[in-house]
């Protein structure tokens, strides 16, 4: 196992034997341009400041000479031979690049569980090549035969290594897709599936303490933005606070308690906004709207990356929110659920 270190952001990334730079990179959560991945197209050019490698065959129109000699490598086919291995790309540079989509992808419903009595969740397994796409994306799902129209739902997990994607679908009672959803798709059947869209993905180069708002199954994307985060290590603070109107509606306790458990960085706070009189809190939740409480947890978010997914009210309402207590704008990244365009969530609390 050797190491590779990015520089300036001095970031280390952890290298298996045989593994290539791209393949490590990937691995650890960063997304380094590349198209062909065999050392044709250049895309992922890097240069090498210190360390050895294996360049593997590569194409000299991909990689001339002279560019070997200042030392860049193509970073699809190089291995590292030296225990370290320092390239120059980190900070800006390391920002994901969305994967283009792809229409009509054959998936089939491999489990299918009502974690609310209006949300139901599938989990959809790909036919063919899993599809690629960072956590926080989503993807449209219908049936143009069955005359259900494609409708946007965000994916709630991580990519995993077969390509199992989760939907959580919101029970819309004028929703031709959820309806079809909810009374129609069964485990076993074939579904297709356009995507990944969108941009609120999160960043790997990040190093600020994080808090996501969620509402509803808003909740989605925070899931999968969140497990990425924790599974390639994440360290900083990671607070996830999720609106609901009943504790009937918090309806990811178990992984979200799992989390919390296993990594010390990670907080789960619920907040409930209609509970009966008399009726106890769970344990570490609030009463109330997260905008109204927010500021009994964090008097001060100036030092904060800021994730909010729900309706646009929700959205709009936290933005306000963090904003008042020191949140900068270019640390904010919103998704709302506007249009039949737009992910489906349901009403926050």
């Amino acid at each position: 196992m050797g190491r590779i270190r990015l520089h300036p952001s001095l970031k280390e990334v952890a290298c298996a034997a045989g593994d290539t730079v791209l393949g490590a990179l990937e691995k650890a959560g960063y997304a380094l341009p590349n198209n062909c991945r065999a050392g044709a197209c250049g895309e992922c050019k890097v240069k090498v400041l210190s360390g050895q490698f294996d360049q593997g065959m590569v194409l000299d129109m991909a990689l001339t000479q002279e560019e070997r000699q200042q030392g860049y490598g193509l970073m699809c086919m190089a291995k590292p031979i030296s225990e370290e291995l320092v390239i120059d790309w980190g900070m800006e540079d390391a920002k994901p690049k969305l994967f283009p989509p792809r229409e009509r992808q054959r998936y089939v419903v491999v489990e299918r569980l009502a974690r609310t009595p209006r949300i139901v969740e599938l989990h959809l397994r790909p036919v063919a090549a899993p599809m690629r796409y960072w956590p926080g994306q989503y993807v449209t799902l219908g049936d143009a035969r069955a005359g259900v129209p494609p409708r946007c739902y965000s994916v709630a997990n991580a990519p995993r290594p077969d390509g199992t994607i989760v939907l959580q679908i919101t029970r819309v009672d004028d929703g031709h897709t959820s309806r079809w959803v909810h009374e129609r798709v069964h485990v076993g059947q074939v579904v297709q599936v356009n995507g990944p869209y969108g941009t609120f993905i999160g960043d790997p180069a990040v190093e600020s303490p994080v808090l996501c708002l969620a509402a509803g199954s808003g909740l989605a994307p925070i899931l999968a933005l969140t497990e990425a985060a924790l599974r390639r290590g994440f360290r900083k603070p990671v607070t996830l606070m999720f609106s609901a109107r009943t504790p009937a509606d918090l309806y990811a306790d178990g992984p979200l308690a799992y989390w919390q458990t296993k990594h010390r960085s990670f907080t789960y706070v619920p907040c409930l906004t209609r509970l009966d009189a008399g009726q106890a809190l769970p344990a570490g939740a609030l009463a109330g709207r997260i905008p109204e409480v927010l500021g009994q947890r964090f008097p001060d978010l100036s030092a904060y990356s800021v994730f909010i997914a729900g309706s646009p009210a929700f959205v709009a309402d936290c933005s306000q929110a963090v904003q008042a207590l020191g949140a900068l704008p270019q640390r904010m990244h919103t998704e709302g659920y506007v249009s039949q365009a737009g992910p489906q969530t349901v009403p926050e609390g």
